[in-house]
């Protein structure tokens, strides 16, 4: 089984368990990758560079934790996202990331216990957090187009009605 593989079935033997082992396992990587991106934005200058194998006992993770991890900051990362299925437990990583597109891509997965981490307040002023969220919460709303009505005048600009010009021009 490939190391995605394994991270695609995590915690999958807890489940068939019990639902509160599968809780306690989710918990539990759940703080442990706080934890790392705690250690990130309390060191905005340091780059983790290594591989998957190496920075997860540096972390105190497994190879395919570490990669779980990689998969959550992967959208973030200024070098571009790593094609997670060809990582093995030797591939080297370099995880540089964009400050910003890593808050917005933390309000996307609504990973408030990321989000809300107090290393973010010497990172991005009150102002910057709350200009991203607004740019983040518009990108979601759906804007609905008026709809052109038969009887309307056409779009292009003829001077027909919709029905006997462009409708059917599709």
């Amino acid at each position: 089984m490939t190391l995605y593989e394994q991270w695609e079935n995590y915690g999958e033997d807890a489940k068939t368990r019990s639902t509160d082992e599968y809780k306690r396992v989710v918990e539990k990587y759940l703080t442990k990758e706080r934890d790392i991106y705690a250690h990130l934005l309390s060191n905005p200058d340091e780059i983790l560079e290594g591989t998957i194998t190496e920075l997860g006992q540096r972390f105190g993770m497994s190879d395919s934790e570490f990669l779980g991890f990689v998969d959550g900051i992967n959208e973030s990362l200024i070098a571009g996202p790593y094609d997670l299925t060809t990582l093995v437990a030797d591939s080297q990583v370099k995880l540089e990331y964009d400050l910003k597109k890593l808050y917005w891509n933390m309000l996307d997965a609504k990973a408030d216990w990321l989000y809300k981490l107090p290393q973010w307040d010497t990172l991005l002023s009150e102002i910057e957090k709350e200009r991203l969220k607004r740019d983040y919460n518009k990108s979601k709303t759906v804007v609905k187009k008026e709809k052109i009505g038969r009887n309307d005048l056409c779009v292009c600009g003829s001077g027909k009605k919709y029905k006997k010009c462009c409708l059917h021009k599709k």
